[in-house]
């Protein structure tokens, strides 16, 4: 099985237990999520009840409240009525008005004539009633805090009472303003630790918040924005306070658990990252140590060649010494100098070559003349090229390996029978080279994959030959080289494209 096979399993294999790996991450997570939220809900709900219940408590002592000021305005008219019978029938006093007058010993009364002239008070501190200055204060302030009993005393003569709320009265509002204070810290400082936002009944005015930036609802936007979200999290818990007022308590999730839903999706962003920055180190280190083995094996070959070249080339001279058939030795001389240009590509790896302007038809025609003679003689060889030279900055013993490599990987492809085309393009980029032959052609899977080093189909192949062409073309001559096209059992079709001299 083929290196570059067996390395994609692995990575479907891998890639497929990262997935049951996230899958079973997120699923746990999700798992933990939704226990941690009902546990949530279910604080929240407890808490929702004892609001609920507070606000029970605090609407009824509100309502208590209101019958008591009834209670007492009642008794202030009743005083007054009384006090109306007592100056109307002055010689009929019955024993139930005077009851009434004496039994009212909680609600302070002031009577006055209709000129305000004070002319009796009750359950006022005798510091007051003893003193004009400071009874005329008290009458005063009766007078901002309730509407006067209006008294008709006697042939359109009018007496008025003014009244306030009882000591008891005022400890009890004490008590009650207290509760609502409590019950809206309570609301504020929930033990469910959720943001928390308390209204009134429109649902504009923030009586309290808890748990939420002030700066998320800093603005009316921003806040019916809150209010809106809260509401399509979970339904306002409504506090009925009396006399048709309901005040109302929005609450979503706290942070904590809003953090955690999100947490896995961090987390695995983080460790992507990583992975990522480790896969460039790796691939980088890699590259370069392929490249060093390239360096490496190529200064090798050239070196170990020159040994042999050299002796050829003198055994060359020594045949044509000797009177050797001239057609023989110039044949073993032309390749000995192949040999010789073979040895100065490989030195060349490693180092940046020195290119320069020449005619790209002139040089791929002499590179298919030298392998006709070199090839089977069932390959067919077709060259196309323009009528105008097209030149670009090359070096060409690299070049004409290029060439070489790709017509020896199409004669293989057609098993040493077939059609070779190679046609030259003028192009608005360039000049592009193609070869294309009618082999046994290249799965589209694979078409970056035969680029790569030790990729090969061959029994004896080292798979070395298409990853050296990519890297003189790319690497060394900046240009690029790609399968334009291929059909199993049809062809392949290799594009080189240089930029114009």
């Amino acid at each position: 099985m083929n290196i570059y096979s067996r390395k994609q399993q692995w990575k479907w294999a891998l890639f497929i237990v990262a997935i049951i790996i996230v899958f079973t991450s997120l699923w746990y997570t999700n798992k933990l999520v939704n226990g941690i939220k009902n546990d949530e809900e279910k604080k929240v709900r407890l808490w929702a009840e004892a609001v609920q219940k507070k606000a029970g408590l605090v609407k009824f002592t509100n309502d208590l409240f209101q019958k008591l000021q009834t209670e007492e305005l009642k008794k202030a008219e009743l005083y007054a009525l009384a006090t109306k019978q007592l100056s109307t029938d002055m010689f009929s006093v019955s024993e139930f008005v005077l009851k009434v007058l004496q039994d009212n010993t909680t609600v302070p009364v002031i009577l006055t004539d209709d000129k305000d002239n004070i002319t009796a008070s009750r359950n006022l501190d005798s510091a007051v009633e003893n003193n004009k200055e400071a009874l005329q204060k008290e009458l005063a302030n009766m007078k901002s805090l309730y509407e006067p009993v209006v008294i008709d005393v006697y042939r359109g003569r009018k007496n008025y009472l003014y009244h306030k709320d009882s000591r008891l009265f005022s400890d009890i509002k004490v008590v009650f303003d207290s509760l609502i204070k409590s019950f809206i810290s309570d609301v504020a400082i929930n033990s469910a630790a959720v943001p928390v936002i308390y209204t009134d009944s429109t649902k504009t005015n923030v009586l309290a918040v808890g748990n939420i930036d002030t700066l998320k609802i800093s603005t009316p936007e921003k806040l019916s924005a809150m209010i809106k979200t809260m509401e399509l999290q979970n339904t306002p818990i409504p506090v009925d306070l009396g006399e048709g007022f309901k005040n109302y308590i929005f609450y979503e999730q706290s942070p904590l658990l809003t953090q955690l839903k999100y947490y896995p999706y961090i987390q695995f962003g983080v460790i992507g990252i990583f992975l990522l920055i480790a896969y460039i180190l790796f691939s980088t280190s890699r590259k370069a140590e392929q490249d060093q083995v390239w360096v490496g094996m190529s200064k090798e070959t050239a070196h170990q060649l020159g040994t042999p070249l050299s002796s050829l080339m003198a055994w060359t001279d020594y045949l044509r010494a000797n009177g050797t058939d001239e057609t023989i030795v110039n044949e073993m001389n032309r390749d000995v100098m192949r040999l010789n240009m073979i040895t100065e590509r490989f030195s060349k790896i490693g180092s940046q070559p020195t290119l320069q302007d020449e005619d790209v038809c002139l040089v791929v025609k002499n590179a298919i003349d030298y392998l006709k003679q070199r090839t089977s003689k069932n390959v067919n060889y077709i060259l196309e090229v323009p009528d105008t030279e097209i030149h670009a900055q090359l070096s060409v013993p690299l070049f004409e390996w290029v060439i070489e490599n790709l017509c020896k990987n199409a004669v293989d492809a057609m098993d040493g029978k077939g059609e070779l085309r190679v046609t030259i393009i003028d192009i608005p980029e360039g000049v592009a080279i193609d070869l294309a032959d009618t082999g046994k052609g290249i799965h589209k899977s694979k078409h970056k994959s035969v680029f790569k080093p030790g990729y090969t189909t061959k029994k004896r192949g080292w798979g070395l030959g298409l990853s050296l062409c990519k890297r003189i073309i790319e690497n060394y001559h900046d240009g690029k080289i790609y399968v334009l096209n291929s059909e199993e059992n049809k062809g392949t079709t290799f594009r080189i494209v240089l930029k114009r001299g």
